[in-house]
């Protein structure tokens, strides 16, 4: 399995109003890092080939982030099967290792030109099993 991380600062921008991490944000950390992830390991034309929805987000929120803490995402695809692909995220703390986020998201991969559901090629998956 090819694990993808990155690390992040949170700054005020990523706060609400209780001073912890907002949970949109925590959404957008977790697109971002998916989409960073695919970047990586896949080349512009299979990009230009096929794209990918959210069907469903399941976020399990453990600890609040704060200002300053330095976190660290990391994600992975555990599971495929026809269209739909189930990354999880993981959202800790770099300095503590406290999981604060754990996500897995359903994305349905999508046929670029007529955006209908397409089956995962075993070429694709196997970009994620085998780096």
């Amino acid at each position: 399995m090819h694990k993808y991380k990155e690390i992040f600062n949170v700054v005020q921008q990523d706060l609400d109003d209780l001073d912890h991490v907002n949970n949109i944000r925590y959404v957008e950390w977790i697109q971002e890092i998916s989409r960073k992830h695919w970047f990586k390991a896949t080349t512009q034309e299979i990009r230009e080939t096929m794209i990918w929805v959210v069907k469903n987000h399941n976020i399990t929120y453990a600890k609040p982030a704060l200002l300053g803490e330095e976190i660290i995402i990391t994600t992975h695809i555990a599971k495929t099967k026809g269209p739909i692909s189930v990354r999880v995220v993981e959202i800790r703390n770099n300095t503590t290792g406290h999981l604060l986020v754990n996500a897995a998201t359903e994305w349905c991969l999508l046929d670029a030109e007529t955006f209908r559901p397409k089956r995962i090629p075993e070429s694709v998956q196997n970009l994620f099993n085998n780096t």
